[in-house]
């Protein structure tokens, strides 16, 4: 019974939270049917258009035609491992994803976000859990403010929030959608000390309740991208016991690049 597997006690959504996201695609990609078929009904319920998927390659043939703005994907699938196919999944759009697995051990959840995830729920899961987190994901879609810079220059590093492309001495660097923000965010407090509470709180833009070490974990993600030397960074510093500071050589200007 799938009574055993979820909690089904659940309220609705707020209006306000319907009319924000209610035009937002997912696509549901898991090998149990009770599961898939009861995340496409409860979410179809929110106004969201839903696809499904039972396999690694349905998914990626649906994935193109559907062009969904979240994946909910499950990590073992017959024919695919979650993990790779999130990969390729990023490597074509901008998607965000949503792992939802039976995996629950720490060292499965810091590789799905390695790996590109913007979220980890574990099996069993509560489907009002799975709902705010959906949303709270979804909220990244938002337009940038046209009162905030369009650009952050840092020497040879520029961020573009209108964009959402980040380059580094010209050469586009490819930060998943949660990396942007998270980046953005911090450059956009050049000097400032940010605890991971702050971080989880305006990145992630809900109550967080896991290991805050997901926020190291997607340090080190984007150190890799765009430090010289991810082990000694230049830009992103770890303030021990607090968190961590954007830090430049140069001020950040707005407009062009120098």
């Amino acid at each position: 019974m799938v009574q055993k597997i979820l909690h089904l006690d659940h309220k609705s959504s707020s209006p306000l939270k319907v009319m924000t996201i209610a035009s937002a695609k997912i696509l549901v990609v898991d090998d149990d049917p009770a599961i898939r078929n009861l995340i496409l009904r409860f979410l179809s319920q929110k106004n969201y258009e839903m696809e499904s998927a039972h396999d690694g390659k349905t998914a990626l043939a649906i994935f193109e035609q559907f062009n969904p703005d979240l994946v909910i994907l499950d990590v073992n699938l017959p024919d695919a491992i979650g993990y790779n196919l999130c990969r390729e999944m990023q490597s074509r759009t901008d998607v965000f994803v949503l792992f939802l697995t039976s995996r629950g051990d720490p060292i499965d959840k810091v590789r799905g976000f390695e790996q590109g995830g913007d979220d980890y729920l574990t099996k069993p899961f509560d489907l009002q859990e799975l709902e705010n987190r959906v949303g709270a994901i979804l909220k990244r879609r938002r337009l940038v403010n046209p009162t905030e810079p369009k650009r952050l220059v840092f020497d040879n590093l520029v961020i573009d929030p209108e964009r959402r492309e980040v380059t580094l001495h010209d050469e586009s660097v490819p930060l998943t959608a949660l990396e942007f923000d998270l980046l953005h965010y911090l450059a956009s407090h050049p000097g400032r000390v940010l605890r991971r509470a702050e971080l989880i709180q305006e990145v992630w833009e809900y109550d967080y309740v896991g290991d805050q070490r997901v926020v190291d974990v997607h340090i080190g993600q984007i150190r890799k991208k765009i430090e010289i030397n991810s082990s000694e960074p230049s830009l992103i510093h770890t303030v021990r016991g607090v968190g961590y500071k954007f830090e430049s050589s140069s001020d950040s200007k707005n407009g062009q690049p120098k």
